[in-house]
């Protein structure tokens, strides 16, 4: 099995397929064919690209239902969530396919030259290393932008999608992208650095975890090449006396369980005010009651099994430990291999690895704080800095406190998502960089300085 890569699903542990690791040979062949279509690609007019986007959103809805199935038969996703992402990815192509070429038109600044301006250039092939809990939208919010640029992008995907991988080329291939614009490598990590050192590549997108993000970062300096780190996250959703639980409670839920907790965005650490404390765990074990556990295939499953049973293992000694710090189970903590059942704690604390670690999975920790300022405080104690939630009726005094909130984004009565139109990234060990919007269409460009004098 050296050289070969095997999905399997993670609900009933039967093997999907198995694929052949590229040779040494082929990659080299990727790099070639990918150095090659951009010397071409690059002098592709703006709305040549952009009308393929048109042509890309058609083919994801055309096979929204097979590419939904492949996500959820190789990680498990309840099936109803595999369609959102596609749908999502849809709104990526057309968000982009309105505003690309506003964003990388040349902007005018008037100096002592007769003509001067910035360029907005694309840089080469860009390699992405991907995770696979969004298999399809953390590929395409990254390669959408990227290729639109300008920009050729090689993507190594994690290994339990590997059919999605193989999906996405397939996908870009059939909207009429050259041969080369976009190329799936199957690859094991060993093999990622010479890739990164290879003269063609000019920069690295990385989404995943805080190791992952420090050894690519640590590679790409070795090559003074650039990088983008979407890393994981602990955020923290705080719930004020005030809060509105008839209204939000469904969408504070969501944060914590959608995609059965497998989100570096998911509401981690719940710091809730003692006035409302008792109110909140009792609708949310409720909420909790409700989540129907089958398999993921079936449109009635809201939380499903964990992709894979290491996550669960890691997940079982994070809430063990707990535990063994005064945290009550008020419901959950039941495992079976892969599953996990969503799991509510209370008497929290600071010492437990679910308030310092990031918990990958369906399990809700509570903090009780006395008002908003120490539940900022408590919120601020991380080393994580992707996302923060707040909800409160009083929009005014929660406005007040964005400048307190040193993450990548602040949400007042909303769970932290990522959306085409604003950027998406964090800070700390969140990493750095940001995707999406005008700002992810510019991270990998040469923004080029343009003087003349006639």
């Amino acid at each position: 099995m050296k050289n070969k890569i095997q999905t399997t699903n993670p609900y009933n542990n039967k093997v999907l397929e198995e694929y052949n690791l590229h040779s040494e040979k082929e990659v080299a062949n990727c790099l070639e064919i990918a150095t090659n279509c951009f010397n071409t690609w690059k002098h592709t007019a703006i709305s040549k690209r952009t009308l393929l986007l048109n042509t890309l959103g058609d083919i994801l809805n055309e096979n929204k239902e097979k590419y939904s199935r492949l996500m959820t038969l190789e990680i498990g996703k309840p099936i109803t969530q595999s369609r959102a992402e596609i749908e999502k990815c849809i709104s990526l192509c057309d968000f982009y396919e309105a505003n690309a070429e506003e964003f990388l038109a040349d902007e005018m600044i008037e100096t002592e030259a007769e003509e001067s301006f910035i360029s907005y250039d694309p840089l080469g092939t860009i390699l992405a290393v991907m995770p696979w809990n969004y298999p399809f939208w953390q590929v395409l919010r990254f390669a959408i932008p990227t290729l639109t640029a300008g920009n050729t992008a090689l993507l190594k995907h994690a290994s339990n999608v590997t059919g999605c991988a193989i999906a996405i080329q397939e996908l870009f291939e059939k909207a009429g992208y050259p041969k080369g614009c976009f190329q799936t490598l199957l690859v094991n990590h060993e093999t990622i650095e010479s890739v990164i050192a290879h003269e063609s590549v000019k920069a690295v997108s990385l989404t995943g975890s805080e190791k992952a993000g420090k050894s690519i970062a640590q590679t790409a300096g070795k090559y003074l090449k650039k990088c983008v780190l979407e890393l994981g996250g602990n955020n923290a959703c705080i719930i004020l006396d005030d809060a509105d639980l008839d209204k939000y409670m469904d969408t504070i839920v969501n944060a914590r369980m959608q995609n059965s907790g497998q989100s570096c965005i998911a509401a981690k650490r719940f710091i809730v005010t003692e006035g409302i404390h008792n109110d909140f765990v009792k609708r949310f074990k409720s909420k909790i009651e409700a989540l129907h556990y089958d398999n993921p295939i079936n449109e009635a499953t809201t939380i499903a099994t964990l992709a894979r049973e290491d996550l669960a293992d890691d997940l079982q000694r994070q809430v063990d430990d707990a535990i063994s710090k005064g945290a009550e189970v008020i419901i959950g903590n039941t495992r079976n291999k892969s599953y996990f059942e969503a799991t509510l704690l209370t008497n929290a604390n600071q010492e437990m690895a679910v308030f310092k670690e990031e918990t990958f999975g369906p399990v809700a920790p509570i903090f009780k704080v006395r008002n908003l300022d120490e539940a900022l405080e408590l919120a601020g104690n991380s080393k994580f800095g992707l996302g923060t939630m707040l909800f409160s009726e009083d929009i005014e005094t929660a406005s007040k406190k964005v400048i307190d909130i040193n993450d990548g984004a602040f949400f007042i009565n909303e769970l932290v998502k990522s959306d085409p139109r604003l950027p998406f990234g964090g800070t700390k060990t969140s990493g750095y960089g940001r995707e999406l919007s005008q700002e992810g269409i510019r991270e990998f460009i040469n923004t080029k300085t343009v003087y003349i004098n006639k």
